[in-house]
């Protein structure tokens, strides 16, 4: 992987223009994107790109746990939203929305045979921190089953993200079969 000394205001930016470059090309091209479109994309030239990255699954790496990073920061921004229930279900659309790619990277990463779940292993822990708050509010308010953990929705999620991947182009298919996951997480009556 990619040395952890601090880099240079000037080389944060790049990689992080980079990473931004990284995460639209592999969305809409791919993970089959060429570093050398990439580079372009971030106004950067390929050896920038590999200064920070020295593999592309390096790069594919970076990539997804950014895509973890950002789900976290949801959660924990969501954990105190006034209306717990409804913060918890955007938070399930928009991670299900948002699942088509980042299981592209995943999939890239293991064929690469670089583990996912390994490359996840430091995010995997604060994302499910965060969401078990974001829950906890959302079954304290009543709008969500008591009974349920949070490696019970982490599974729903998982399963929805990948069940409704072949449906991406087809929004309300999408959100019709989200729609009957989420009302299972309601309360029984």
């Amino acid at each position: 992987m990619v040395d952890e000394k601090p880099l240079r205001a000037d080389a944060r930016r790049n990689r992080a223009r980079v990473l931004d470059a990284a995460s639209a090309a592999f969305a809409e091209h791919g993970t089959g994107a060429s570093t050398e479109q990439i580079a372009r994309a971030a106004g950067v030239g390929p050896g920038t790109v590999f200064r920070h990255f020295p593999t592309k699954e390096d790069l594919l790496a970076a990539v997804y746990l950014a895509r973890l990073e950002h789900l976290e920061a949801q959660a924990r921004e969501l954990a105190s939203a006034r209306e717990p229930t409804a913060a918890l279900r955007g938070f399930f659309r928009g991670a299900v929305e948002g699942s088509s790619a980042k299981n592209a990277l995943a999939e890239a990463l293991a064929g690469a045979g670089v583990s996912p779940a390994e490359a996840a292993s430091r995010i995997g822990g604060r994302l499910r921190a965060a969401l078990g708050v974001l829950l906890e509010r959302a079954q304290r308010d009543g709008g969500v089953r008591p009974d349920l953990t949070v490696t019970d929705v982490m599974s729903l999620l998982i399963g929805a993200s990948r069940a409704t991947e072949p449906l991406a182009a087809d929004g309300p298919a999408r959100e019709r079969v989200v729609s009957v996951i989420l009302d299972g997480l309601s309360p029984r009556h």
